[in-house]
């Protein structure tokens, strides 16, 4: 974290101090492909200020960082207030980890893959699959990701069923607008997914209010989950899991199939 009393304002109570440093996120993104889908810690982790919400943490981070503050990241070299202050990965070191992860994904279809999310996508290494915002205090144009292969939108308020992405966390959308956000976006989009975001500590009010959809609905539901240990790994049950938080970006692995 460039600067800590950003990090402070953010106060989620949450530190990945302890949690490999780059190294062990660079080897984890290289092995995407090989990940173990074993049981994870449940850490209840919230992506912060993930989503430009509309809070004073996001303010005050505006106020202190060159770069946009609605997640608390910005590009690189610029002062952030990331999911975990504590992380740093070398530009350099990502981009040949993450490549080399994404190679071995393209071979098989069958194989995991990385995503890299932010509010800033232009601090995302080239190649790398994109998710940044739709809706929030600062939604991201277009314009922003012109160019990218591949962009998973992410709705933070849970109006736009056109987003990929419903965000759920303190200062984002609900659990209870899960299941009204997943039937507006099936409605509109039936051939598509819905994938829900969340805490593991929020995952089972969710899994709740989802439970009276039609059966069709709940099926096309992907669950993204947050559990940042700082090493590659699947939450048993996910189809996404977000391992790392970093002070530009975050890295998160998929399985084929959320989208």
């Amino acid at each position: 974290m460039a600067s800590a009393s950003v990090a402070a304002s953010i106060g989620v109570g949450f530190s990945l101090s302890a949690a490999p440093g780059p190294a062990s996120a660079g080897q984890a993104a290289g092995n995407a492909n090989r990940l173990p889908l074993g049981l994870t810690s449940p850490s209840g982790a919230q992506r912060r200020a993930g989503s430009g919400r509309p809070d004073s943490a996001s303010a005050e981070a505006k106020g202190s960082a060159s770069g946009k503050p609605a997640s608390g990241k910005a590009a690189s070299g610029k002062t952030a207030a990331g999911k975990s202050g504590q992380h740093k990965v070398p530009a350099t070191a990502a981009q040949k980890s993450a490549a080399t992860g994404h190679k071995a994904a393209g071979k098989s279809k069958a194989k995991p893959y990385l995503i890299y999310d932010s509010v800033d996508p232009q601090a995302i290494p080239a190649g790398q699959v994109v998710a940044t915002y739709a809706t929030g205090a600062h939604p991201i144009p277009t314009s922003a990701v012109a160019g990218r292969r591949r962009v998973i939108w992410i709705d933070t308020l849970g109006t736009d069923p056109s987003a990929n992405e419903l965000d759920i966390e303190p200062g984002c959308a609900s659990p209870s607008q899960a299941a009204g956000w997943v039937r507006a976006r099936l409605t509109s989009h039936p051939g598509a997914t819905a994938i829900l975001y969340s805490s593991i500590s929020e995952w089972s009010e969710i899994r709740a209010d989802v439970a009276s959809l039609p059966a069709w609905m709940r099926a096309k539901i992907r669950w993204w989950i947050a559990d940042p240990t700082g090493s590659p790994h699947m939450v048993p049950g996910a189809q996404a899991t977000q391992w790392y938080w970093g002070p530009n970006y975050d890295i998160s692995t998929a399985l084929p199939g959320l989208t």
